[in-house]
């Protein structure tokens, strides 16, 4: 049964930016202690050119206050869709409400896309402030855990490696390099988990490149392989410098790659006066990158469950 006031529900607009990340950081304050999203990051979500704000997101509002949202990705342009969804600890009544709406959407977008289900993939802290037994209620289980990584340092004193025998670095300036960073992204993690393949002007969107520091990004060329490593970074969160992807190609797996890139972030972070930097891993990544991570000093700063529900679209 209904309790408390009804929540007034209405699409997200680009200029509730604001508020919604003011949700969000009352969100990470309570599950990690901290707030940690930056207004960018909600702007380039709402501006993303394959989200239709009208269609694909939700605000909840309880007397005037915002007090839960969610949106729609469909990256997969197939069954998987992916959806964001946040609650504040006393509003699960508004939380389901935009969970309706969102499930609802999600078949309409897997129908639309041709196929017979919409399996849909939700991320959430560890301990969330929505009430899992809700999701559990409606069909909704965990399948994947990530950590969220962060290592201390110490700024202006952590040293660049020397690279290993035979291996050279470049930063991408150019255009060239750029599809070569997109190209080595989509190899490395073809088979990760929950990859979707993206064309370059997807990718160029998705990583929001308009305010990407490109000299923050790396290829690694080895000698006699060619270009076999990427290392896309960011400075542009408040909080720490952040490591999107780190991927090495099978071929050069196991010679130290992956872990000269790491320690190379690790010297430019703190060179740029950072004293922390972070990344998401997979703890089921059967390319051991948790165990890389780890050796590096990285330390566990929060865990993410993926949620999934399977929804057909008829019936």
């Amino acid at each position: 049964m209904q309790t408390g006031p009804i929540p007034t529900v209405r699409a997200a607009r680009t200029d509730d930016a604001p508020q919604i990340c003011e949700l969000l950081n009352t969100i990470d304050t309570i599950e990690i202690g901290a707030p940690e999203t930056d207004l960018h990051t909600v702007e380039a979500d709402l501006a993303h050119p394959e989200v239709d704000l009208g269609q694909d997101s939700w605000l909840a509002f309880e007397d005037g206050r915002l007090v839960a949202y969610a949106l729609l990705w469909n990256d997969s342009g197939a069954e998987r869709v992916d959806l964001d969804h946040y609650v504040l600890p006393q509003h699960q009544a508004a939380g389901e409400r935009l969970l309706d709406l969102a499930e609802e959407r999600c078949r309409a977008k897997a129908r639309h896309n041709g196929a017979a289900r919409a399996v849909v993939h939700l991320h959430l802290n560890q301990r969330p402030t929505t009430d899992t037994a809700i999701l559990t209620r409606r069909g909704w289980h965990t399948v994947r855990r990530y950590q969220v990584m962060v290592r201390d340092l110490t700024p202006h004193q952590e040293p660049l490696p020397e690279p290993p025998a035979g291996v050279t670095l470049r930063t991408c300036a150019d255009e060239d390099g750029r599809r070569r960073a997109h190209a080595l992204v989509e190899e490395t993690f073809a088979e990760h988990f929950d990859h979707q393949p993206r064309t370059y002007e997807q990718w160029l969107d998705d990583i929001d490149a308009a305010h990407l520091d490109w000299s923050l990004v790396w290829i690694a060329t080895v000698e006699g392989v060619g270009d076999a490593a990427v290392l896309l970074t960011r400075n542009d969160r408040a909080g720490m410098g952040w490591v999107r992807n780190l991927g090495v190609t099978k071929a050069v797996r196991g010679r130290g790659l992956g872990g000269h890139l790491l320690r190379h972030a690790f010297g430019v972070y703190a060179a740029l006066g950072r004293d922390t930097l972070g990344l998401g891993v997979d703890t089921l990544n059967e390319s051991g990158a948790l165990r890389l991570y780890e050796a590096h000093g990285m330390r566990l700063h929060y865990a993410v469950d993926t949620w999934e529900v399977t929804l057909p679209v008829t019936g």
